[in-house]
């Protein structure tokens, strides 16, 4: 009876050891998420873009910069509460890395040089800005503005402003995933379409 015992308890034990290695082969395996939230004018356009982004899981439209009490639409649009209109991006860091996601931001998403206003919009709740979520984005995101610089990429200075996240607040959900639900308004039509089809031709690759 012992030396049943025995060879059951160590069959046993190579059994739970073999589904460990199991679960953490798969744990390691598996995809981590990464968060990365940006402002760059009306969020419809925005969020449209980041969602043809390959490796992005999620998209939400919403307010960074201000109080949870202001982050209402008809508050924010005042432009005094401190918010941006902004958009929280979800993404796998194997699939596309946040300085390409920068890249993406800087390029198609807005116009990085237009100092609070975008397009046919004007406020401070329409300011460029990076809202950083680690120490490792922040120094991307300014080197990434010093490179740009260099380049004189632009003809006028990049006014996006690099601050730390403190809260992200969802929009309402009559602003979420707005273009694809409304393609043929006009503003969409004008402003934001022509955005989605420069991802295409800049970031074939990128673009899904």
């Amino acid at each position: 009876m012992t030396t049943y015992r025995r060879i059951t308890r160590n069959l046993l034990g190579s059994l739970c050891f073999i589904l460990s290695m199991g679960a953490l082969s798969n744990a390691m395996a598996a995809p981590v998420g990464q968060t990365a939230v940006f402002a760059g004018g009306c969020f419809w356009g925005v969020d449209a873009v980041f969602k043809h982004v390959k490796g992005v899981s999620e998209v939400v439209s919403g307010y960074a910069g201000g109080s949870a009490a202001t982050a209402h639409y008809e508050q924010v649009s005042d432009g005094n509460t401190g918010h941006a209109e902004a958009v929280r991006v979800r993404f796998n860091p194997a699939q596309v890395s946040y300085h390409q996601l920068l890249q993406v931001f800087f390029s198609v998403a807005h116009d990085p040089t237009q100092l609070n206003r975008q397009g046919p919009d004007s406020g401070s709740q329409y300011r460029s800005a990076i809202f950083y979520t680690s120490p490792e984005q922040q120094t991307i995101a300014q080197s990434t503005i010093q490179q740009l610089a260099t380049a004189r990429t632009f003809s006028s200075a990049i006014v996006t402003q690099i601050v730390p996240l403190q809260q992200f607040y969802p929009a309402e959900d009559y602003h979420q995933n707005y273009l694809a639900l409304h393609p043929n308004q006009p503003y969409i039509i004008f402003n934001d379409k022509p955005k989605v089809e420069q991802l295409r031709k800049q970031f074939p690759a990128l673009y899904r």
